[in-house]
């Protein structure tokens, strides 16, 4: 299982899978971007670190997390394909869809007209109903974890805060306060239990009134009042809002579980079902036996898969077709950094013409001076904060790719911590970047920065 070379430097690859640029990362995992080497397929390959996950005790969220992946067969769910380990690292293989981020499309639009809310409102309640009829409850559904697929069908994904029937207790009720506050149901902030699905459904409420608003419904700086307004159901609707949209939103962001609409009566509501089709998949037996295997390997195990690359690329990655193709969204000339109605990308990219070291060393220059610590491993870097902030320190992760001969794409993203103190630290960083950014000719005669201090791509 040796590496294989692409465009004079180095791929890693791991069983038949050739592993590209990474896609996102977290405390616990990284995901990539890869290839199926036999039958040229793109997935997405979760990988995680064993250690990190026994010395954090994680073993029984992440064996749950799979086992729920494992569990789900459904068009509008992130498909898991399988599971293999080596002898420090686990690999989730993921269907890849191409696109994008839901996020996305509201950070660029503002909001959707009705009946394309509507659609992918939809989706999402095919989803969640066929999850919990398997007994899984999602409990972190937020438009970050629902993407889009080159025909723009809607996949929930990220079932990391999922929840399985063994985590119900014996009043027949969750417990884990998680999720993200402006969508989470004022039962679980409560703290004294909650019924998932019902709280997953206050969840997609949220979504669907972000969806036609293009701002959330309970927004507030302070935790506490973002909170009181969430325990009231205190929001308002916009009036371009059709009437049965405004009653059925006011039925789901009901702050009463218990005389909150369920999924089924959602189903049977008239906006609901205009234009609904139900799903049509072909149901399947899913046995999820051999999740235990993955963290039990012994060292000598035939089935490990062997992790291999060569030592030091002598230049930036090269960009395969296949590749380039999946980030074609990334490299619009349109403005690094969008910022509209309160919801802010966790990456970004622009293009340089700038030899690949020079890029490395602009960063650099720009982003000690902001109190960030600076590691460098070939053509990447990890900016780590010194401060602590909302959510931990800020780390930043920055990777360079070559596209063609003299034009690289740089990524920088959020590695750690809070995004909003990203949009923030990018904000600021943009300004010593501006000389090394690639301009187009229109774009030149134009200047370099906006208002909002963000530097075209």
């Amino acid at each position: 299982m040796a590496s294989t070379s692409s465009g004079g430097s180095a791929r890693t690859r791991v069983g038949r899978y050739e592993l590209g640029r990474t896609l996102g990362e977290g405390t616990f995992a990284k995901v990539k971007f890869a290839r199926n080497i036999e039958t040229g397929e793109n997935v997405a390959i979760k990988i995680l670190d064993k250690d990190k996950v026994l010395k954090h005790k994680m073993i029984g969220q992440i064996k749950r997390e799979i086992s729920t992946m494992k569990l789900i067969r459904h068009p509008n769910v992130i498909r898991m394909f399988e599971v293999m380990a080596s002898k420090t690292k686990i690999y989730i293989v993921l269907e890849f869809v191409t696109g994008g981020e839901l996020f996305d499309k509201i950070a660029t639009k503002g909001r959707l007209k009705e009946d394309e809310a509507r659609k992918y409102f939809q989706h999402l309640i095919n989803a969640v109903d066929y999850c919990h009829s398997r007994g899984v409850f999602h409990r972190d559904l937020k438009p970050e974890n629902l993407l889009l697929d080159a025909n723009g069908i809607l996949k929930v994904s990220d079932f990391g805060l999922s929840a399985l029937p063994q985590q119900v207790r014996e009043d027949g009720l969750l417990h884990t306060t998680c999720g993200t506050p402006n969508y989470v149901a004022p039962e679980v902030i409560d703290s004294k239990g909650y019924d998932g699905a019902k709280a997953d459904l206050w969840s997609c409420g949220v979504i669907l009134f972000v969806l036609m608003a293009g701002y959330l419904p309970f927004e507030e700086s302070n935790l506490m009042a973002l909170y009181k307004k969430i325990f009231k159901a205190d929001f308002t609707c916009p009036p371009w809002f059709s009437s049965s949209a405004k009653k059925l939103i006011k039925r789901i962001l009901d702050p009463n579980p218990l005389t909150r609409i369920t999924i089924a009566e959602v189903i049977e509501n008239e906006w609901f079902k205009k234009g609904y089709q139900p799903p049509a998949f072909h149901q399947e037996d899913v046995s999820v036996a051999d999740v235990d295997a993955i963290f039990n390997e012994l060292g000598g195990s035939p089935n490990l898969v062997v992790e291999k690359r060569d030592e030091r690329p002598a230049a930036p990655v090269a960009m395969n077709a296949f590749e380039l193709i999946s980030t074609a969204q990334g490299l619009n000339l349109s403005s690094l950094f969008e910022k509209q109605m309160g919801l802010v990308k966790r990456e970004t990219r622009f293009t340089s013409k700038c030899p690949a070291n020079e890029i490395i060393s602009k960063i650099e220059e720009a982003a000690v001076p902001l109190g960030f610590g600076v590691k460098k491993s070939n053509y990447k870097m990890k900016l780590q904060g010194e401060k602590t902030g909302r959510k931990g320190h800020l780390s930043v992760a920055t990777e360079i790719f070559e596209v063609a001969p003299s034009l690289f794409m740089v990524e920088v993203r959020k590695a750690g911590g809070d995004t909003l103190e990203f949009h923030k630290f990018y904000n600021n960083i943009s300004t010593g970047l501006k000389d090394i950014v690639w301009k187009s000719g229109d774009e030149a005669k134009e200047d370099i920065t906006d208002g909002a201090g963000t530097v075209p791509s």
